[in-house]
């Protein structure tokens, strides 16, 4: 009788606790590189392999090395510093493509400042210190024969929405955002596209363009992308097709940009729908595979290394963080 009792108890706790086979989790920020996902979600483009995709929500580091830890997620949606830190913290995770090339630029209420020197002095609301938006403007400031600790005065935010809600709210005349919060501020100032009175808010430099021109490479960062946790024998032929698929609904959500905000939205309703819509044409997109891109990561991952080794988790990755 105890032996079945257990073996009920055994079971009733298996259930709780074992991954669904025909769920595919993917975890991801509220940011560009999530977005094509609900369209996954929505045309169920997983379904002839018999899975479900479903999205999760992480907000900050911690929730995603919580989710990390628990071991319920599949894809992550992330930035491509912090897949180089967790690979060299030793967490068992591929890099698969870089997706977002383009997604930074300064707002300001002053049409004139063209370049990140003419910020010099300013006050700058920045989100997420020591994260993607900080270490690109930190390494252009350098590389301008600023320092940033001395020559601005940052105001660093939680987010990238409390650094729009500051501007809006005019706590800040410059900020350096992510798209689609850029787009979403000029809408909400009524900024964009042309106010007939003089606009509130312009956007100013362009990261990208300002990293192709100091750097002397490309006008492009390989900046976002999605990665695949656990061991990835005998699950190349998922890895793979949903590599296509994001590619299809990638290239859904460039050419339909009234629809994909909309579509967006319903997840994540924190974003604007028409500001989203807006913020389309200004993010660089093309899903390339990582180990394509492993020349532009590495470039990338050097420049970090030199100034901040440990927003790459301390040294370059070796080749094995690349899905073959």
């Amino acid at each position: 009788m105890l032996k079945k009792i257990f073996l009920i108890c055994f079971v009733f706790l298996f259930s709780l606790f074992a991954k669904d086979e025909n769920k595919i989790v993917v975890a991801g920020p509220f940011a560009t590189v999530s977005h094509p996902i609900m369209h996954m979600i929505q045309t169920d483009a997983l379904k002839d392999l018999g899975k479900k995709v479903e999205f999760i929500l992480w907000k900050n580091p911690d929730e995603l090395r919580a989710l990390i830890l628990k071991g319920d997620v599949d894809f992550i949606a992330l930035p491509t510093n912090v897949a180089a830190t967790l690979y060299n913290k030793e967490v068992d995770i591929k890099l698969l493509n870089v997706s977002v090339w383009g997604i930074l630029g300064m707002i300001s209420r002053d049409p004139n400042l063209k370049t990140l020197k003419d910020f010099k002095d300013k006050e700058i609301a920045v989100p997420f210190r020591a994260d993607m938006p900080d270490i690109v403007f930190q390494e252009l400031a350098k590389k301008s024969g600023l320092d940033p600790k001395k020559d601005f005065k940052i105001q660093y935010v939680a987010s990238p929405v409390d650094a729009m809600q500051m501007l809006i709210l005019r706590r800040v005349d410059h900020a350096l955002l992510a798209e689609p919060a850029i787009s979403i501020a000029l809408r909400k100032t009524k900024s964009f596209p042309i106010s007939v009175v003089a606009p509130d808010l312009y956007r100013s430099v362009d990261l990208q363009k300002e990293w192709g021109e100091l750097f002397q490479t490309k006008a492009k960062i390989p900046q976002a992308g999605i990665a695949y946790l656990g061991d990835t024998k005998g699950k190349e032929k998922l890895i793979n097709r949903f590599l296509a698929e994001y590619e299809k609904s990638l290239n859904w959500y460039k050419q339909n940009p009234k629809e994909a905000a909309a579509l967006v939205v319903k997840t994540l309703p924190m974003l604007e729908e028409l500001g989203l819509a807006d913020s389309i044409e200004h993010v660089s997109f093309e899903s390339i595979k990582a180990i394509e891109a492993k020349e532009d990561l590495e470039f990338f991952f050097n420049i970090l290394e030199k100034s901040e080794a440990k927003s790459i988790g301390g040294k370059i990755p070796d080749s094995n963080l690349y899905y073959k």
